[in-house]
């Protein structure tokens, strides 16, 4: 009975942390206009730089003319990809900023609570940040990403995984190396973008690389992308390769972060990490 009651406990205090850092985060943003400005305004100037590109290709290109929308459509999804990456990891980085980070994890904090409160912050800015766009491509280019449906869900969750996979490592890295490791955040999702095949198929790639390419989960959600555009069909196929790519490639991502954390308890080094 005592055992059952300490489990209830315990369970209840890591929600009440897990909500705490949410609150946290949510209050920042809420006083701040110029961080949800910034949310959407690059993924609303790639969706009208694209959507013009679209525009002039839909005339010249009868690969293009076969799916209105095609190249806005992997724009919006790349977005979020690159949103998730970056909202997990600046939520993670802002406490540096803040000299917060050593005494969150003085506190019963524990590190995964920390992921799982950052991951849904990412998600929290991704949508944020991702919507005014895709009304926009409604507006102004008649193009609703909406209308793929389900797939769509299965496209948004997988490309949220791998950014918090990349967020998670960019995070990772600063900790270990310091706030002089803070531009990778984006610069590895920009190294990634050619393997991803946002705007062409894996076969427009070299022979050699092409291997690579089906190792990064962005490549079958772009070529699922593709084959619901223009053949009206869902690859399950290339959804469980994204899939079981992304949760590998997660909880190797998770395991190193940990590993750092625990370095970097043992080195002293959170409470020295500030700007």
């Amino acid at each position: 009975m005592r055992e059952h009651q300490a489990d209830d406990a315990i369970s209840t205090f890591a929600g009440r942390r897990l909500f705490a850092i949410i609150i946290r985060h949510l209050y920042v943003m809420r006083t701040s206009w110029p961080r949800i400005l910034e949310m959407a305004y690059w993924p609303t100037m790639q969706m009208i730089l694209w959507s013009f590109a679209s525009h002039f290709f839909r005339g010249h290109s009868s690969w293009v003319a076969q799916a209105a929308g095609v190249l806005v459509g992997a724009v919006l999804l790349w977005e979020v990809l690159n949103r998730s990456n970056m909202g997990f990891a600046f939520s993670f980085i802002e406490e540096i900023w803040s000299r917060n980070l050593g005494h969150l994890y003085i506190t019963p904090l524990r590190p995964y609570e920390h992921i799982a409160a950052v991951a849904i912050m990412s998600m929290i800015r991704t949508m944020i940040g991702l919507f005014p766009p895709t009304l926009l491509s409604i507006v102004l280019y008649h193009y609703n990403i909406y209308d793929m449906g389900l797939p769509l869900v299965a496209f948004f969750g997988n490309l949220v995984v791998m950014g918090w996979t990349v967020g998670m490592l960019s995070a990772t890295l600063v900790l270990r190396f310091g706030m002089g490791a803070e531009g990778l955040a984006g610069v590895v999702v920009a190294g990634l973008s050619p393997l991803a095949c946002i705007y062409y198929p894996v076969s427009s790639l070299p022979d050699w690389l092409q291997p690579i390419a089906y190792a990064t989960p962005p490549a079958y959600v772009f070529e699922g992308m593709r084959a619901v555009l223009f053949d009206g069909t869902f690859r399950w196929d290339l959804f469980w390769w994204a899939s079981g790519l992304n949760g590998l490639y997660f909880t190797l991502s998770s395991l190193f972060f940990l590993s750092m954390v625990r370095v970097a308890r043992q080195r002293g080094l959170l409470l020295n990490m500030g700007e």
